[in-house]
């Protein structure tokens, strides 16, 4: 088990810069599942309304997508180390603000703070990940995202477990104040590392001082460049339906399973699990870095299958296996097409590749939940069918991923090969006569 674990303490004990920006993301992604159950309580407390409690999540959800083009263009032009201290420090501030909240009438903060914070996140998380390969070598980069997508898992399995013992223990109020610590902690951690970036020519500045223009040419060099644009779109529709069958996990424990929160708690710690062991296993089975586009396609494919038996069964265990199951290749999705999007962006572009990715991704999961939420307020279908049908949607998807997708990918990875062979002088050798 050491003998696994080693190249991931070598990493961590061997690469200072890496070491640091991988602590700050695991006590700020803390602070983040730490506090948001302290939210919902305020939300509870003062209104006593489902739809406020899941206006909440739709202003988080939409303010990540509409400031994303703008974010990834902040992200490419502006130091990255400097943005990311300065969204801790402000993400710390505004958590303080939800103190602020204390009753119907001061509810309205609570949305627009979240928006206000959400919009920091969406500066953060493109400049954390562009960053990633600037601070490893090319043969650490695939740890490094394994590591910081099994550190994701573990804090989103045990954060909201203990914030919400520390909501109902010490109150809102003292979880806001952690809450803004870890942010400011979090961002003295990465003000002490040294983050390397390619910085745009300043004839390349002067034609993107326009914020419009930077964003344009984001768009653009995705859709010039299939290499990059495939794996920036695995996320997004593996999500088309992954978003809708993750929140109705939330309606199997209560109508099915009849547990309420402890059997969301266990559903979404068996998904934790699964993210964080998915990409480990998802390396040793393609091993092969010019395959993992097809492996993306499988995953979706597993995913899909494995959430298809979530509808048939009302076993409690076996429900657990599944869906950690289906996680793993969620998980593995998540890693192999982040680091092919590392490997593939140039520096000054990867920002806006990544919030690109990140504006697909939340837009498929908000239009995903809604579709599933509807399908049910209206009855059209059951719990179950409704599970199979977005299960089986993400099949399909899969399906077409590798049918479509793939031979566009073996077409590049042929054209790339043919390069490196001739670079490398390679001769066909003489026939003997």
């Amino acid at each position: 088990m050491n003998r696994k674990l080693q190249p991931y303490i070598d990493l961590v004990r061997g690469n200072r810069n890496f070491r640091l920006l991988w602590l700050s993301q695991v006590i700020s992604n803390f602070g983040d599942w730490f506090g948001i159950l302290a939210i919902y309580a305020l939300i509870q407390t003062y209104s006593g309304s489902e739809f406020l409690l899941g206006l909440i999540i739709v202003v988080k959800m939409l303010s990540l997508a509409f400031f994303s083009p703008l974010a990834g263009y902040i992200t490419d032009r502006f130091n990255r180390k400097r943005l990311m201290v300065w969204c801790d420090l402000l993400r710390g501030l505004i958590v303080l603000g939800f103190l602020l909240i204390v009753s119907f009438e001061t509810l309205w903060l609570a949305y627009v703070l979240t928006a206000l914070q959400m919009m920091l996140s969406a500066i953060f998380q493109p400049a954390k990940t562009s960053s990633i390969p600037n601070v490893t070598t090319p043969d650490e980069l695939v740890n490094a995202n394994i590591l910081s997508a099994a550190s994701w898992s573990v804090i989103f399995t045990t954060g909201m477990a203990i914030g919400g013992l520390a909501t109902a223990w010490l109150g809102t109020d003292l979880v806001f104040i952690i809450n803004s610590i870890t942010y400011f902690y979090s961002g003295w951690i990465i003000y002490l590392a040294i983050v390397p970036q390619a910085e745009m020519s300043d004839q390349e500045k002067k034609r993107t001082r326009n914020p419009l223009v930077g964003i344009k040419e984001g768009f653009v060099y995705l859709k010039r460049n299939n290499q990059v644009l495939r794996p920036a779109l695995a996320k997004g529709t593996m999500t088309m339906c992954l978003g809708a069958l993750v929140y109705l996990l939330i309606i199997v424990s209560e109508d099915i399973l009849m547990m309420g929160s402890i059997g969301l708690g266990l559903l979404y710690a068996a998904r934790g699990i699964g993210t964080g062991i998915g990409p480990v296993v998802g390396r040793r089975v393609f091993k092969n870095e010019r395959k993992w586009v097809k492996a993306m396609g499988i995953c979706m494919v597993l995913c899909g299958l494995f959430y298809l038996m979530v509808g048939f069964t009302n076993s409690l265990l076996l429900m657990l296996l599944l869906v950690m199951i289906a996680h793993m290749a969620s998980g593995a999705n998540w890693v192999m097409s982040t680091v092919l999007l590392q490997r593939r962006t140039p520096d000054t572009f990867r920002g806006r590749a990544f919030s690109t990715e990140w504006l697909l991704f939340t837009l498929a999961q908000s239009v995903s939940v809604t579709a599933a939420s509807l399908i049910l307020e209206f009855n059209i279908l059951s719990i179950e069918q409704t599970i199979g049908l977005f299960a089986f949607v993400l099949m399909l998807l899969g399906s077409g991923w590798l049918l479509r997708v793939v031979p566009l990918e073996a077409s590049y990875t042929g054209e790339l090969l043919q390069k490196e062979t001739d670079r490398q002088g390679y001769k066909v050798p003489r026939e003997k006569v």
